[in-house]
């Protein structure tokens, strides 16, 4: 408890400084997480050598796990913001690209399933999707403290968005797509191996959340990659991609298989042309491959 009243001292005095002076502080976060965190710049390493095949160099490599401490903790400055931000800031800060993309399924009177992955500033990216674009409810996994989970939840929804707890989901994410509401789904997590569907993810076998392709195919939603990047870290781009086809064949299964590849070979893409971007902090192989994390 006092803890979380401490925490909530800081926002209030960093929210007070320029904001050079807030980035320069979040910055200094990631260099010391970089040097005081063995056990997640391993995992980063390990994670790096085997999704590229040890084909980067120890200096690439590091430079993308030095880069991955300092964008956490951008995003937890973008959480920090957002809860102190107004639409206009918003709007000067975030371009939208492809929301063509959007507008034409909505003129077909279908819903959306945004597809996303913890790639750049995806904190700023949710908000700003529920802003610029249209309004969703986020898939979220529960997590132990109480109430930092209720800051982390009041600052995903400071523009619109509301969130939905991961356990029992699907039946609220029908009802929304019923209504032709939006929803948004990650697709980067470890999954437990009695979830998901296999797949191939840089290069390698896997297991990812199928939901996506599953509730587009039962019920028309079209599913619609998009993540944020950006090349100063003050300018960011919120990219829509076209729709992912979601064919209906006599073979529900295998239709539900390709469109969840075709998810998988977008992150792919995305990844392998600009791998700094991507949160390579995280066990993504824990379940498939738990070997890689044993060294």
């Amino acid at each position: 408890m006092i803890g979380y009243y401490l925490f909530l001292f800081l926002e209030k005095l960093l929210m007070l400084l320029p904001k050079r002076v807030r980035k320069s502080f979040f910055s200094f976060l990631g260099k010391l997480g970089y040097l005081l965190s063995k056990k997640y710049r391993n995992i980063a390493y390990q994670n790096l050598h085997y999704a590229f095949d040890s084909k980067l160099d120890d200096n690439k490599i590091d430079a993308i796990i030095r880069y991955s401490f300092k964008n956490l903790m951008y995003n937890f400055l973008h959480l920090m913001e957002l809860r102190h931000m107004n639409i206009e800031e918003l709007q000067k800060k975030v371009t939208v690209q492809n929301k063509e993309a959007v507008d034409k399924v909505h003129t077909q009177g279908r819903a959306v399933i945004y597809v996303t992955t913890h790639y750049c500033s995806w904190e700023l990216g949710g908000a700003s999707l529920g802003a610029l674009v249209e309004p969703l409810a986020a898939v979220y996994k529960k997590l132990k403290n109480q109430q930092y989970e209720q800051w982390l939840l009041d600052a995903r929804a400071s523009f619109g968005n509301t969130n939905l707890e991961k356990s029992n989901v699907i039946k609220p994410l029908i009802r929304l797509i019923k209504k032709g509401k939006a929803s948004g789904l990650l697709i980067d997590t470890n999954m437990n191996p009695k979830e998901g569907i296999l797949v191939n993810f840089m290069g390698k076998p896997i297991r990812q959340t199928s939901t996506a392709a599953y509730l587009a195919r039962k019920f028309d939603a079209a599913i619609i990659p998009v993540t944020i990047r950006t090349d100063d870290e003050e300018n960011y781009t919120l990219m829509l991609f076209d729709e992912i086809p979601v064919e209906k064949t006599d073979d529900e299964e295998a239709d539900i298989l390709k469109a969840t590849q075709l998810q998988a070979d977008w992150l792919t893409e995305l990844i392998t042309n600009e791998p700094k971007f991507w949160f390579w902090l995280h066990r993504r192989w824990k379940s498939d491959k738990p070997e890689i994390y044993q060294n």
